[in-house]
């Protein structure tokens, strides 16, 4: 028989909908596995004693022969910074631990109503503070391909419960990079949707202007899937798009089936050399261009003068923003609270906060505070957002030439647990490639292109596409995985070693 839990989520979803298999076996099967390996992983924060529960509502609506949606019975895994009433919501903060949600985030909410599982919440960097998991309150979740290294961050949870088959499918949260840089270093995909596509609405906020929720998987039809359910417009959103969106898993099925890749101009940033990436995911990265080119694609070199500004713009930004979203945990309205005895309510705070906040935490800040002080805001915060505005510009100028911009997702392989913690300026800087669609509100996917063969871990390609056209990626990304998949004979994770909860 099938392993259930090696399914894409679109092959469960079929086996469920011709009621082949159950959704309560669905569920068990990866409750079982999360037993299994999690131990070792350290993918959830807390499994939901519900599930199976769940489940078994949808073989009954599915028995009583009502209408479903496609992806009805499918398990799914939650990142913490998602609240929801059923299960703790901590966004991996001390801060926060044990805190029950009287809402669903949208996107929970329409999870549940498309008829998937929640089976649990995954662990993150504290309030997505982070490129490594490492500094989440409660313990670093490890990588599946190999145990001593980072599973990418913040959602390094979502993506090490996907790529260690304890869940179908994921939702991440996306500020700088944040879904895109774990799929790279775990081999599995990870779409940031244009800005306002996805309800914010229940995610905790870390920065506003930047935030997006989308989608963890192992394929990019997966993907789409799940996008499909998520997307829309909210009106408890503010910044959510009014839009109609088309079908992403339909984009995906026809960027798998049809050819697309003939005449596509992809750009490629001369700003981006390849001395700036590990030898392997170059090589990867260049393979993947000639793959592309192999197909009558059209490689463009373009520009983008001001990328090598955005890391810098980015970490004024985000610490701005991260300042004041976080002031609410302030012993009063949010989150845990010391008593100080014979203290005033400056003294709970102050003393709250210092235990609550972990060190990355309280360093964004104290940085983005200073940043929006009087007298410094012109000098940093309001110069970031004018560095923003370039940015925004090269991808109106790149994307007035090219259909879509490839870069590596990210620098490096999964590096060591332990090697970057204590050099916070070496982590931001994972962030390179994926930070500047965040500056500027446009759609990205990375998808598993190959090992590094230095390492033998997994490396990612980027695709950007012009904001609103998140189809676009999806309709490229899933042609460039079906040459993968010929080529290989299958998924990049069924080349990965086993995990001690048995054989992968």
């Amino acid at each position: 028989m099938t392993d259930i839990t090696r399914l894409s989520a679109a092959d469960l979803a079929d086996k469920l909908a011709s009621r082949e298999i159950s959704s309560v076996e669905a569920t068990r099967a990866h409750l079982d596995r999360i037993a299994a390996v999690d131990g070792d992983v350290h993918a959830f924060l807390h499994v939901s004693d519900r599930a199976l529960d769940a489940a078994a509502e949808i073989d009954r609506r599915r028995a009583a022969r009502e209408d479903l949606g496609p992806v009805a019975g499918v398990p799914l895994a939650i990142k913490d910074v998602l609240v929801t009433t059923d299960m703790p919501s901590t966004s991996g903060s001390k801060i926060l631990e044990g805190y029950m949600s009287p809402f669903d985030a949208t996107v929970v909410a329409r999870s549940r109503a498309a008829g998937l599982v929640p089976l649990g919440k995954t662990n993150m960097d504290e309030f997505a503070m982070g490129s490594s998991t490492e500094h989440s309150a409660y313990g670093p979740t490890r990588n599946p391909w190999d145990l001593d290294r980072i599973p990418g961050g913040s959602g390094g949870g979502s993506a090490a419960a996907v790529a260690a088959f304890e869940a179908p499918l994921a939702l991440g949260s996306d500020t700088g990079g944040s879904i895109r840089q774990p799929a790279h270093v775990t081999g599995t995909v990870g779409v940031k949707p244009t800005y306002g596509g996805v309800s914010r609405y229940g995610a905790i906020a870390l920065a506003s202007s930047l935030d997006q929720v989308g989608p963890v998987t192992r394929t990019v039809l997966d993907s789409g899937l799940l996008h499909d359910v998520i997307a829309g417009h909210d009106i408890h959103d503010a910044t959510s798009i009014p839009d109609a969106w088309p079908s992403f898993a339909d984009a995906a099925r026809e960027g798998a089936r049809g050819d697309v890749l003939k005449g596509l101009k992809v750009g490629v940033v001369k700003e981006l050399p390849d001395s700036d990436f590990q030898p392997g995911v170059a090589a990867a990265f260049r393979d993947s261009l000639a793959k592309m080119e192999a197909q009558g694609a059209e490689i463009v070199e373009i520009s983008a003068p001001h990328f090598e500004y955005a890391v810098a713009a980015y970490y004024l930004i985000l610490p701005a923003e991260a300042s004041s979203n976080l002031a609410k945990f302030d012993s009063v309205r949010f989150g845990m609270r010391l008593d100080v005895p014979g203290g005033t309510v400056e003294d709970v705070m102050s003393a709250t906060r210092d235990a609550g906040f972990g060190p990355e935490v309280k360093r964004r800040i104290i940085l983005g505070t200073y940043a929006l002080s009087a007298g410094y805001y012109d000098a940093y915060y309001g110069s970031a957002q004018k560095v923003r505005t370039l940015i925004q510009r090269d991808f109106d100028q790149a994307f007035a030439q090219v259909d879509v911009i490839a870069t590596p997702t990210a620098p490096t392989t999964a590096f060591k647990l332990g090697e970057k913690i204590d050099d916070p300026l070496s982590m931001y800087l994972n962030d390179l490639t994926t930070i500047p669609a965040n500056l500027a509100g446009v759609p990205g996917i990375s998808l598993p292109v190959g090992l590094a063969p230095e390492d033998g871990l997994p490396v990612g390609i980027q695709f950007l596409a012009p904001a609103r056209e998140d189809a676009r990626l999806y309709r490229v990304g899933a042609a460039l995985e079906a040459l993968f998949v010929d080529e290989w004979g299958g998924l990049l994770l069924d080349r990965a070693p086993e995990l001690k909860g048995g054989a992968r």
